[in-house]
């Protein structure tokens, strides 16, 4: 029956591929126009889908602050699940109800990452900018540095960067077949991936590691329109990576002597804001500029973008 009444209309017309990908895709734009609707603001992200790993605390909360401040609904991915629901509804309060939400994920758990992105694509329909931020640190001089040490922080530094990207990219790549446009992984590196760091192996070969890593997924995912660049920033003092009382980074360097004559914390953070020509540390808020960048300049990948006060400066 339908078949004939379409001959009042000059026959059966068929949906070009191009609509009809975009049908069976449609719930993508549908949550874009929510996260239009429902922000309390625009911005330079406004209704980019956005996931950051290690999120619910230190540079990674700060960094989902600054993008949701500029309008992209984020994804706070984090093993501390009870930390990243805290820092999603953060976020709600503060920019709007769709601003973020909360997903468990261990990066050196292959599954974990499957499952994780599963259900984000499940709630968002895409990705448009994936942040691996997770890390960790294990300081220590070579000769007595234990094995096990080693392998956790190159399975969650190393590793983990790569399982991220192996399962995300394919969503980002049929994404960017249906739309034309540019996303977006970028890794959060460390000054310690340009230049080497004393008594610190394991943490500076992994973020040496990554870059090259980054290097080589951007010249393989540039033909699918995905930009791969990496965000080396300073030290952030101020973040409990380095001021965790009891396992920070300022103890940890007092107690393997990385610090010649430090007798106290004190003596170690002097120290190492003496060696930033700027005279601090680096802050989220500096290395969301450096996040903007990269999204926005849709002429740059494969990169490793120093944020560190003049610390460290490319030849």
């Amino acid at each position: 029956l339908i078949h004939h009444l379409t001959q009042a209309f000059g026959g059966v017309h068929y949906i070009p591929e191009k609509e009809r990908v975009f049908i069976e895709n449609w719930e993508v734009e549908a949550f874009r126009r929510k996260i239009a609707l429902k922000s309390s603001h625009s911005g330079r992200l406004q209704g980019k889908i956005a996931v950051i790993t290690g999120g619910a605390q230190g540079f990674g909360k700060g960094i989902a602050d600054g993008l949701a401040k500029e309008g992209a609904c984020v994804c706070i991915a984090d093993l501390n699940l009870n930390g990243a629901e805290k820092t999603a509804q953060e976020l709600c309060n503060k920019y709007g109800i769709l601003s973020a939400f909360a997903e468990q994920v261990d990066v050196a758990d292959e599954n974990s990452i499957v499952n994780m992105l599963t259900n984000i694509v499940r709630k968002c329909g895409g990705i448009d900018i994936f942040i691996s931020n997770a890390g960790v640190l294990k300081a220590g001089r070579t000769p007595t540095f234990d094995k096990k040490d080693w392998d956790f922080v190159t399975n969650i530094n190393y590793t983990g960067y790569f399982l991220c990207v192996k399962h995300a990219a394919p969503i980002m790549i049929k994404q960017n077949a249906i739309s034309g446009k540019w996303t977006d992984i970028i890794q959060i590196n460390s000054k310690s991936g340009l230049a080497g760091s004393n008594k610190n192996a394991a943490y500076a070969g992994s973020k040496f590691g990554t870059i090259g890593l980054t290097q080589s997924f951007a010249l393989e995912f540039v033909e699918n329109k995905i930009k791969v660049n990496s965000i080396c920033p300073g030290n952030y003092f101020d973040g409990p990576l380095w001021s965790d009382p009891k396992k920070g980074l300022f103890k940890q360097y007092l107690e393997s002597g990385k610090v010649p004559g430090a007798k106290t914390i004190k003596d170690v953070k002097q120290f190492y804001e003496s060696k930033v020509p700027m005279q601090r540390g680096c802050y989220p808020e500096d290395v969301v500029k450096a996040i903007l960048y990269v999204i926005e300049q849709n002429y740059e990948t494969g990169q490793a973008i120093p944020v560190t006060g003049g610390q460290i400066m490319l030849n």
